[in-house]
């Protein structure tokens, strides 16, 4: 009994011990797991420390690397060892071991010791995979079909047979296309992506993507099959019905390198020896849909042994290769999928079906019939006033999928080189009765990790975060996208810029930015000045608008500030300067009143607006804020990288920017030129007026909302920092009257309206139901979703402090209102989750917080005092884990490290 009972004590013992142990976990290379094909020659790892004990930090870390599978404790012949270092680094740590080769899988592992010096145990396994390194890497030609359709333009096929004769160790591919491709070995799809390789600055930067294929080729015949498509490369782009804007004809680079068994490397390689047709696929274009005719299909044409001595010849042609780069943010992919929730007939007699979602992909449909039966699928996003299907808001895209039957018993149709933005489907020429299971909407979008969550008291305003995630979803497809559905589909920079702070919340959004962000770089005009849209395809013309161009400051600084990621910094800094050089350039006395903008972009207009109640606000106001707006970010970044003589330079700038907005736009009584709500949030916000002159500005910004009925007014640039000044400035009674109110203009009124995403315009259905002008207006559009940053920070209270990027430094500091009883956020950051929480119950308030280790955090528990406060049952002043360090306007100020905190306040 004696040897049970104190077998039982040792092993409590272990497991305390085992408890209190941090583990290394969540092991990410250039923020991927384990990613394969990355072109990067210094890339950065980040792992997280898990411990349930409060107040854990790092210390220190070893990091161990190698080209071998073999367990590495026990492998000595490491590429890099770092050694004990000591730091608390755990984000981007940078490799700078030896210079890594072209196709190479690296595996690293990780050990931390914590602040009580205790090391952890090493971390499981991680790898990443690098991509072609050297442009004479490249053994592939480009190659084209020798002759097509020039009208139809009908998907080529390309196929190539090839054999193997030894067991193959593995196999990786490289692929890359002029147009869209999707590629088979020996009939299987090769991954999982769609819309490959992306859409980028085509001229400038080409992606090419890395598969595995090791389990898809096999000893003995092979074949390779690729189908291409026109997408954004030649297809129908931007508003005047242009094509072939990158060039007319589709291309196709492919490399196939294998590695056998006993080290020898063979390669396979697009070249002349090639075959091309066409199958069914017979028009495709992102606009306009997709048709395809079943009777055309080549069966086994990606198969080993299939005759194709009648296909044609293919072209060689000599593209340059240095523009190639490797795709390191994630894939579109497909996501969700949705049932039909009704299926009816409109008033007008049509067949439709409703998805019960408004989301961007297609439907996969199920049909049995006779050859040469033609079943049509329109999309649209809403039924008009009398129930009908609504396309005029599409303006000249077709949004049309046509799909013909071969008659061999049930087929599955779903396009391959578009996509639709829609909630309900109109279908002609089914045969038979439509059985709702026989159609799946599927979503696409880039594969972003979920990373937030956000939840209250109120119904509507949970539909309300639910509409900002599926505006992301749906716009964020490789390019954040203005809208998902209509002749457009652009990557607006205002649109992008105004959301990115609240985009990095909902998912993780870095690589994704940092790939677009290259393109703005790419695409910027010599002279500083930024495209409206990127990629760049409306001109040389169409560029240098305030708060649309200022996505070059705006959303690197957005990134660092989310991620911690300097990188980004370094990388955008050049675009940074540019374009700060190009408003300076273009101002005269400090002051920049020229040039084309676009303004507060759909600001609030009453329709019969006979007393000026439309909030015009002066667009050189606006370009004067934003001027100095960018200036601060790059004196911001500037610091961040130690480019001092930078910070010097254009903080002298700043000053004079904003003495000439002083003398320009504020009247000697502290007013503003243009009185709208919008004015007063860009120069509060923005810092544009003296501390003397604030406080009096934010209380007339206050009393213009209650002028209109506590309704908003802002348009695209406003609409951001709306509840953010008024918190900032103590209105946060009447931020929550904003989000809280349902009648147009609002948040709540689409909600109101059954909208499922974030509208382009504050009224695209009228409370009549009837439409707003059809030539804009989306029902997907995210702008408007930008006031989930101040849900997030504010309401809930999740931020990070400048002084610690991502999250290492946190400040959870929420503010509950009127309207609401309960608010809770958790975000997933580098570092682990962080999480506030907090509920109003007969005036008590609890707040729950949750901080990740290896990071601290500055808490405002919402209080007069440290004595109303405790935390766990104890008087916060007497817990060991939790600093008091003041109070600040209504809030007790705590410093505390990592872990889980239940703070009680009473009445």
């Amino acid at each position: 009994m004696k040897r049970l009972f104190c077998f039982l004590v040792v092993m409590q013992m272990l497991c305390i011990i085992s408890s209190a142990q941090v583990k290394v976990q969540n092991l990410l290379c250039e923020n991927l797991v384990n990613p394969i094909g990355l072109d990067i020659s210094q890339p950065r790892f980040s792992w997280q420390l898990a411990s349930d004990a409060r107040g854990v930090t790092q210390t220190a870390y070893e990091i161990k690397v190698s080209t071998n599978i073999s367990p590495l404790r026990k492998f000595t012949n490491f590429i890099w060892s770092t050694g004990k270092v000591m730091s608390d680094s755990s984000v981007h740590v940078t490799y700078t071991g030896a210079a890594l080769q072209s196709g190479k899988k690296y595996y690293w592992m990780v050990r931390v010791w914590d602040n009580e010096g205790k090391p952890s145990e090493w971390s499981d396994l991680a790898w990443w995979q690098t991509a072609l390194l050297h442009t004479g890497d490249w053994k592939a030609k480009w190659i084209e079909v020798a002759q097509e359709d020039s009208i139809l333009r009908p998907s080529p096929l390309l196929r190539k047979q090839f054999s193997t004769g030894k067991q193959i160790k593995s196999a990786t591919a490289y692929i890359t296309s002029h147009g869209l491709y999707e590629a088979q070995i020996n009939g299987q799809r090769v991954g999982d992506a769609y819309l490959t390789p992306g859409w980028t600055s085509y001229n400038k930067r080409l992606q090419y993507q890395v598969y595995d294929v090791t389990d898809l080729v096999k000893t003995g015949s092979n074949a390779i099959g690729v189908t291409l498509g026109s997408g954004w490369y030649r297809g129908y782009i931007g508003f005047s019905g242009q094509q072939n804007f990158y060039g007319k004809k589709l291309a196709l680079l492919f490399q196939l390198n294998i590695t056998y068994a006993d080290g020898s490397i063979a390669t396979v390689v697009s070249d002349e020896t090639w075959k091309s047709s066409t199958g069914p696929i017979r028009s495709s274009e992102i606009y306009n849909g997709e048709s395809i005719d079943d009777r055309e299909i080549k069966q086994g044409w990606a198969l080993s042994g299939y005759d194709d001595s009648k296909w044609s010849s293919v072209k060689v042609d000599s593209f340059k290769n240095d523009i190639l780069v490797s795709t390191y943010n994630e894939p579109v992919r497909k996501h969700e999928t949705f049932k039909a929730i009704h299926v009816f007939k409109t008033p007008a007699g049509e067949q439709v079906i409703d998805f019960g979602q408004n989301l961007v992909g297609w439907v996969v449909i199920k049909a049995k019939g006779n050859a040469g039966d033609k079943i049509k699928v329109w999309h649209a996003e809403v039924l008009d006033k009398s129930g009908n299907f609504y396309t005029t808001n599409l303006r000249a895209a077709k949004a049309e999928d046509e799909y013909t039957l071969s008659g061999n018993g049930e087929e599955t149709f779903e396009p391959h080189f578009t996509f639709h933005g829609f909630r309900y489907i109109r279908i002609e020429g089914y045969p038979g009765e439509i059985n709702p299971d026989d159609f799946t909407a599927v979503t696409l979008y880039s594969d972003m990790r979920p990373t937030g969550s956000f939840t209250s008291s109120s119904a509507m305003i949970n539909q309300l975060q639910h509409n900002i995630q599926w505006g992301q979803r749906g716009n964020f497809l490789d390019v954040p996208t203005d809208c998902p559905q209509r002749d457009e589909r652009l990557g607006w920079t205002g649109d992008a810029q105004v959301f990115s702070r609240t985009a990095t919340f909902n998912m993780n959004v870095n690589n994704f930015f940092s790939k677009w962000l290259k393109d703005v770089a790419a695409d910027q005009f010599d002279n500083g000045s930024v495209p409206f849209v990127i990629p760049n395809v409306l001109g040389a013309g169409a560029g240098g608008s305030t708060g649309w161009a200022d996505v070059c400051t705006i959303i690197p600084w957005n990134m660092y500030l989310a991620y911690g990621d300097k990188k980004i910094l370094e990388n955008q800094y050049t675009s940074m300067k540019a374009w700060v050089d190009y408003m300076q350039n273009s101002s005269k006395s400090d002051l920049w009143n020229t040039g084309f903008h676009f303004g507060d972009w759909l600001f609030y207009r009453p329709e019969d607006d006979n007393d000026g109640r439309a909030a015009v606000t002066n667009k050189y106001l606006i370009a004067q804020c934003f001027y100095a707006r960018s200036t601060q970010l790059l004196i911001n970044a500037a610091t961040v990288l130690g480019k001092t003589d930078d910070v010097n330079t254009y903080t002298q700038l700043l000053h004079k920017i904003k003495s000439a907005f002083m003398n320009e736009y504020v009247t000697p009584n502290g007013g503003l030129v243009s009185g709208t709500q919008t004015a007063y949030v860009l120069a509060l916000n923005f810092d544009m007026l003296p501390e003397s002159l604030r406080n009096q500005a934010a209380a007339r910004l206050a009393e213009n909302v209650k002028s209109y009925g506590n309704h908003l007014t802002t348009g695209f640039l406003g609409t951001p920092y709306l509840c953010h000044v008024l918190s900032r400035y103590g209105y946060t009674d009447v931020a929550y009257k904003l989000l809280l109110q349902d009648t147009y203009p609002s948040w709540l009124y689409p909600v109101k309206m059954g909208a499922t995403t974030i509208w382009e315009r504050w009224d695209g259905i009228k409370p009549d139901s009837s439409f707003q002008t059809p030539g804009m207006n989306s029902f997907n559009h995210y702008s408007y979703g930008a006031i989930g940053d101040w849900m997030y920070r504010s309401v809930a209270g999740i931020d990070t402090y400048d002084d610690g990027p991502g999250y290492k430094h946190i400040k959870i500091m929420p503010h509950p209102g009127t309207g609401l009883t309960s608010a809770a956020a958790n975000l997933q950051t580098y570092y682990g989750n962080v999480s506030s929480g907090w509920k109003m119950d007969n005036g008590n308030l609890t707040l729950d917080v949750e901080i990740p280790a290896n990071t601290t955090a500055s808490i405002y528990v919402p209080a007069a005092s440290a004595g109303a406060v405790t935390e766990g049952g104890v008087a916060v002043a007497s817990s060991k884990d939790i600093q008091v360090t003041g109070t600040e306007n209504g809030y007790v100020v705590l410093k505390a490290g990592s872990g889980k905190f239940h703070f009680e306040v009473k009445k």
